[in-house]
Parts: C-alpha cells; sequence; structure tokens
C-alpha cells in the first residue's frame, strides 16, 4: 500500500505540473503590479527562505527589480531582491540571523583544540615550516569537506541520518555513524568542561590552591610539605591529586571523586538550558559563547607580548625547521589537526546547515569558517608561546640564580665559570681558619632556556599544568586565572552545542518519538550523557577519558569522511550536487571543488586512517599513569578489557555503515524513507537565471561525465534529476 501511494502522489504532482507553470505566470504579473518596497521596510521581515538578513547570492538580482519594475532606485536608495519562493514557505526551524548562524558556526569549529593543541604541534612538528603541510591540507582536505556538508545539509534539509538516508538508502548508516559519534565525544567532552568550572571556582579563592604546595600533618602537630608535591611541583599535584584524585592505574578506581560529578552534573544543566529551545535558544547563547574567547585572547595577547621573555617563546614556535616536511608524520598531524579542529563528520555541520534559507551562500560561508578557524589557531599560538617563552625565562633565570648561589657558597666571590670541576671530583676549597676542605663537587643544576621552552604539553597538560604555571607569575593571578578559564568553558560549551544538536536533530529528522517535544528529547539525551559520564568521576576516570578522546571519534570520523566524500562523488552524483550548490548559490562550484571531492579528499582520508594505524602498530598505544613516588607520568599499556572497550567503540561506530547498507539489500529495514524536504528548485532556477549547464570537456575527461548527465569511473550515478521540481 506504501507503493501504491507513492505512486499516487508521484503521478497527482505530474498532473498538476501544467498547472502550477500557469500559477506562476500568474502570480509574476501580480508582482509587476506591486510597488516595491524600500529597504527600511523590507529588513522587518521575519527571518526564512525570505529573510533579506541572508544576502542574495544571485548574480543576476543586481538588475532584477529594475527590469520588472522600471527602475533599479526608490529615490537614492538602491533596492535590494528578495527570494519569495512562489511554492510556498519551509516548515522547518530556521535560524534568526545569518550572524546567528555563523556566530554557532564559528563557535563550533572554533574548540579547545585551537587552543591547546595546535601551539604544541606547530612547536614540535618544524614551527613555521608546519604551516605548510597545515595550510595545504586545510586546501584539499578541510575546506572541501566543510564545504560539502554545509551544502548537502542546506540542499536537503535534514539532520545527518535523512541527509544520507536521502542521498542513498543504502548510506543511510554514515548518518547514523555520526549520530554515533557525537554521542560518545558528548560525553567526555563535558568532562572538559566540567574540570574547566572546577578550576575556575578554584581561582576567586584569595590564593590560588596550586600557587604552592599544601602541607601534610603529623600526629605530634607538626607539619611540613607534602613530599609528592616537592617532587612534582604545585600545579602538577593539584591537577593531578586534588582535582582527579588520581590513581595509580585504570585497573584501580579506587574513590569517587565527588567534586567532579558535582561539576559533571551543573555541566550537563547548563548544555540542556543553552539547547532547550533548539537554535532558538543555542543561537542566542552563542553571541556569548563565540565572542567572549576572542576577548580574552585579545587581552592574553596583550599581557602576554609586554613579559619578559615572549620574543624566545614565538622565536621557538615560528623559527622553521624545513627538514621536518620529509617527515610524513608531521603531515599525518597536520591532516589530523585540521580535520578535527573544523568538527568534520559529526553531522553538526550538516544539522546546522539544514536550518539556513535555500539561497544562502553556503561557499561564503565554508570559506569564512575555516579560515576563522585557521587564524584563530595561528593566533592562540602566539598568545600562548608568549606566555610560555615567560615562564620558560622565569624558570631558567631562577635556575641561574641557584648556580651561582651554589658556586659562590663553595668558592667564594672568585670564581671561574669556565673551569668548574666535574660533579663527583674531590676539590680543595679555602675554610674559614685559612686551612683547605677536602670536599665532593655537588652536581649542579643544569640550566637551558630551550629544554626549557620544549617543556611544553597538548591538551590537559597545557591547559591545566603548564598554562596555570605561568599564570603564578602574573601580578593578580585570581583574575588571569578566572579570565582564562571562562575563556576554556565558552571554547567548550558552543563546540558541544553542535556535537549534541547532531545527535537531536538526527532523531527529531527520523522521527524515532514522533510524539516527543524537541525540549524533552533534548533532556533525556543530556541526562542520560550525565549518568554515563559519572564513568570519568573517579580515580581512574582520566584514564578513562584517555581512551575516549584517543579512539571514540578519531578513527570513526575518518572513515565517516571518507564515506562522504564517495557518497556525494559517486552515488549522489558531481554533475547533481554541483547543479544543487549553482540553484541555492547562483554560482556553479569551480573543477578544482570537484577534484577535491572526488579524489583528492577521499585520498587524504585514507592516507591519515592508514597512517595512523601504521603508526599505532609501530610505536603501539598506552594511557600516561601517576607515578605518586617519582611524581611523573609513566606510560602504560592498556588491559584487555580496555583494548575490548576501544575494539567496541570504533566497531559500534563504523558497522552502522555496512550493516545498514547489508540490511537494505536483504530488505530489512532500519531507517524509514522518510519524504523528501522541501526544495524550491523552479523557483531558485527563475531568481537566479540559471540556464542548463552542458558538459565540458574538462568534466568528461576528469569525472566521466556524460553529456546525458550520467556519471562513469566506479559506478553510474544515474542521469538527470528532474524530479527535484517535484519537491516543490
Amino acid at each position: 500500500m506504501a507503493n501504491t501511494a507513492h505512486l499516487v502522489c508521484r503521478q497527482s504532482s505530474r498532473d498538476l505540473k501544467p498547472q502550477k507553470s500557469v500559477d506562476r505566470l500568474e502570480m509574476k504579473e501580480m508582482r509587476s503590479r506591486l510597488v516595491v518596497e524600500n529597504q527600511k521596510s523590507s529588513s522587518a521581515m521575519s527571518y526564512g527562505a525570505t529573510n533579506a538578513g541572508f544576502d542574495d547570492s544571485s548574480p543576476n538580482t543586481k538588475n532584477k527589480l529594475s527590469d520588472e519594475g522600471g527602475g533599479s532606485k526608490l529615490g537614492s536608495t538602491e533596492v535590494k531582491a528578495i527570494f519569495r519562493p512562489e511554492a510556498g514557505e519551509d516548515e522547518r526551524e530556521n535560524w534568526d540571523s545569518k550572524l546567528t548562524f555563523l556566530l554557532a558556526t564559528v563557535g563550533y569549529a572554533v574548540g579547545l583544540g585551537n587552543v591547546w593543541r595546535f601551539p604544541y604541534l606547530a612547536q614540535k612538528n618544524g614551527g613555521g615550516a608546519f604551516l605548510i603541510p597545515y595550510f595545504v591540507m586545510l586546501a584539499i582536505e578541510g575546506i572541501p569537506i566543510f564545504y560539502l556538508e554545509l551544502a548537502i545539509g542546506q540542499r536537503l534539509r535534514k539532520g545527518a541520518i535523512g541527509v544520507w538516508n536521502q542521498v542513498s538508502p543504502y548510506l543511510a548508516g554514515i548518518g547514523v555513524s555520526s549520530a554515533v559519534v557525537s554521542f560518545n565525544v558528548a560525553l567526555y567532552y563535558n568532562t572538559i568542561i566540567a574540570w574547566c568550572l572546577f578550576y575556575l571556582a578554584q581561582s576567586f579563592q584569595s590564593e590560588l590552591p596550586w600557587s604552592e604546595c599544601p602541607n601534610k600533618y603529623f600526629q605530634n602537630g607538626s607539619y611540613a610539605s607534602e613530599p609528592e608535591c616537592l617532587m612534582s611541583g604545585p600545579t602538577q599535584y593539584f591537577w593531578y591529586r586534588t582535582t582527579l584524585m588520581i590513581s595509580e592505574d585504570i585497573n584501580s578506581p579506587e574513590v569517587f571523586n565527588w567534586k567532579i560529578a558535582l561539576a559533571l552534573v551543573v555541566a550537563w544543566i547548563l548544555v540542556y538550558m543553552c539547547m532547550i529551545k533548539g537554535i532558538a535558544s543555542s543561537g542566542k547563547v552563542v553571541y556569548v559563547t563565540a565572542t567572549f574567547p576572542y576577548m580574552v585572547l585579545i587581552i592574553f595577547f596583550f599581557r602576554g607580548v609586554t613579559l619578559p621573555g615572549m620574543s624566545d617563546g614565538l622565536r621557538h614556535l615560528f623559527t622553521p625547521k624545513w627538514w621536518t616536511l620529509t617527515d610524513p608524520v608531521v603531515w599525518l598531524e597536520a591532516g589530523t589537526q585540521i580535520f578535527f579542529s573544523l568538527g568534520l563528520a559529526f553531522g553538526g555541520l550538516i544539522a546546522f546547515s539544514s536550518y539556513n534559507p535555500v539561497n544562502n551562500n553556503c561557499y561564503r560561508d565554508a570559506i569564512t569558517v575555516s579560515l576563522t578557524n585557521c587564524f584563530t589557531s595561528m593566533f592562540a599560538g602566539i598568545v600562548v608561546f608568549s606566555i610560555i617563552g615567560f615562564k620558560a625565562t622565569m624558570v631558567y633565570e631562577q635556575c641561574l640564580v641557584d648556580r651561582n648561589a651554589t658556586l659562590v657558597g663553595i668558592f667564594g666571590n672568585q670564581v671561574d665559570v669556565n673551569n668548574i670541576p666535574p660533579p663527583g671530583a674531590f676539590i680543595n676549597v679555602p675554610s674559614g681558619h685559612g686551612s683547605l676542605d677536602n670536599i665532593i663537587m655537588p652536581e649542579l643544576p643544569v640550566c637551558d632556556l630551550e629544554k626549557e621552552l620544549d617543556n611544553s604539553a597538548s591538551g590537559t597538560g597545557l591547559a591545566f599544568i603548564i598554562f596555570t604555571e605561568a599564570i603564578n607569575q602574573f601580578p593578580g593571578a585570581q583574575f588571569w586565572s578566572v579570565l582564562f578559564f571562562l575563556m576554556l568553558f565558552t571554547l567548550g560549551i558552543d563546540s558541544q552545542f553542535g556535537t549534541l544538536e547532531g545527535v537531536v536533530t538526527s532523531i527529531v529528522d527520523m522521527k524515532i518519538f514522533p510524539n516527543l517535544r524537541k525540549e524533552i528529547l533534548t533532556g533525556v539525551i543530556c541526562l542520560a550523557c550525565c549518568i554515563i559520564s559519572m564513568g570519568f568521576a573517579h580515580g581512574a576516570g582520566s584514564y578513562v577519558f584517555v581512551l575516549f578522546d584517543n579512539f571514540s571519534g578519531n578513527f570513526p570520523l575518518l572513515i565517516i569522511a571518507f564515506f562522504e566524500c564517495i557518497g556525494v562523488s559517486y552515488v549522489y552524483g558531481l554533475k547533481r550536487f554541483a547543479d544543487d550548490i549553482e540553484l541555492m548559490t547562483g554560482n556553479r562550484p569551480g573543477l578544482y571543488w570537484l577534484i577535491c571531492w572526488k579524489y583528492l579528499s577521499p585520498l587524504a582520508m585514507l592516507s591519515i586512517l592508514v597512517a595512523s594505524f601504521v603508526e599505532i602498530a609501530v610505536d603501539g598505544s598506552g594511557y600516561p599513569a601517576w607515578i605518586a613516588s617519582k611524581g611523573i607520568t609513566e606510560i602504560h599499556e592498556w588491559p584487555l578489557w580496555a583494548l575490548l572497550l576501544i575494539a567496541f567503540l570504533i566497531s559500534a561506530s563504523v558497522l552502522w555503515i555496512p550493516g545498514v547498507a547489508l540490511c537494505r539489500y536483504f530488505g530489512i529495514l532500519i531507517i524509514d524513507d522518510n519524504e523528501k524536504a522541501w526544495f524550491p528548485a523552479a523557483d531558485l532556477k527563475e531568481f537566479h537565471g540559471i540556464v542548463p549547464h552542458e558538459v565540458t570537456a574538462s568534466e568528461t575527461l576528469l569525472f566521466c561525465i556524460r553529456s546525458d548527465g550520467s556519471e562513469g569511473l566506479c559506478c553510474p550515478t544515474g542521469g538527470s534529476h528532474d524530479d527535484d521540481d517535484d519537491l516543490t
């Protein structure tokens, strides 16, 4: 019966098509009689497909009104054409302005990795030379996939599951995999936000608790500084012992960390409150969360460039080491950083763009957000290493003071720094009575500024250890600490919006719970995540966090992005996709983007994936366990149960792709075939003045696109897609 009803629906659409064209002519005649409103009155219209808040992307609209209305100006004010679809309005929820969408997308893409991972990778992998593979991978992998996701979401107007199910029912597993990965990443990502909230609360004390070692009290009333803290330093001790309450390894959870558990509850409540009304509420929040980190970075920039040692830090960061360009690991880490920094394959970008008007210029958005993300990373690198340079200089100068004090205590003021005996040698030094004493030369501290500059870290090590140690040296350290952890909190929470939105939108669009309101569904998901994330709130929780961070997203996302490129290029069809983008923006994507989508980007994904597996096979994988007796971390191998959990996290994410396809092949329906979303193809074609695209010789040569619109090389993708008009 379903197939019969569908056939009847399609037949009815064909029968009504001639009447539709007559209606269009009548509407055109009626429009010609209307007086064009001035720009002031048009700006008051509601946001959506007809809103002037989105700039018109059509190349023909500058003169369109003058052609139809008899003049291009009303008085001295130039009038802008507004897209008004005759096929009705989109019922889908939409952004209230273009700025809201851009801020939400920038906030989603610009996250913690820009601040605490890019600077570390840059100085580790060749300094200024690292920018070459970084921007190469941005050009062939980052921007093309970012552009692809924005365009496919805006065109098909669904979440990740609905989009890939509409591309092909056999590819619906891509969307499910994206939703599963987003759920897994949201679990541990909010743990970082909880840590930031804990440090933020501690920053309001009169003296920062990580500035000095705590005392250890004895039964007789005496006390001394904690020995473990003296070995590790106060910032490391506070992080591992006070904040994480860390155990000796992943097999020994020990005590439950109620402080982090409480912070997790607060973090999930904040996320839910910001997402309770969907993009209507999170869209307002991003005005703060997306702009505040830039304000703090600018403040830290002006503070950092005035600190002693700033130039040493920046020199260490940007001095190019050209020989590193021959190391494949450098290119691997550049590609990996670009991929995860932009938030590709999570489904969040597809969900965000699905709420845009159909005539939004997604190409311009992709370029703008991608470059903003990358230049934010570079700016954050300058800020971070100006402060790391200051910290290294302070440590270096204090080391020189201690070294000189030791030498003066042994030799007096007559010290020959060029002729110092080696450690352990017997030396004669004058005593206070005019005689000579025979002593053993002690081991002097080694003072090396370059070594101190190399002693940076990425991730939590940079944020909660290295940076907090530098903040301790600032006058008014509490103020700088509050600013820093507020910045990390806002960086993390708007990325969390996008990650979780990918899950919520997919479930809503697939109507899995059709009678459940979206705010209740969001609350249920946040509650489930909050309960599960308590697995990070115990002594071994940070080790479980490292496991999730290393494996729940990395490999699955690379596989998902690879199949996204395959799905668009070889199943949906490059010509069809280019036609869709031309309908939406008025401009056809160039050959470069088509080459990236069909060849370069999938090859980059595959190369990074294979290289990552090879790296793990050669170097092994483990986690940094805290050794209390030494005050340092040492790499331990994952136990068997952790390896099984890793295998489960990866397989539970990626097996949906072949699983859904196999089920569909054998007639088992997992993802229901929902109706195609509203898309006024004919109206857009008329609005932009688009004529049918003739296949060029280069397109035939490079992509095997034939004159009838079908494509070859790997598999045919069908001919023309006239049924797009039926979507109106």
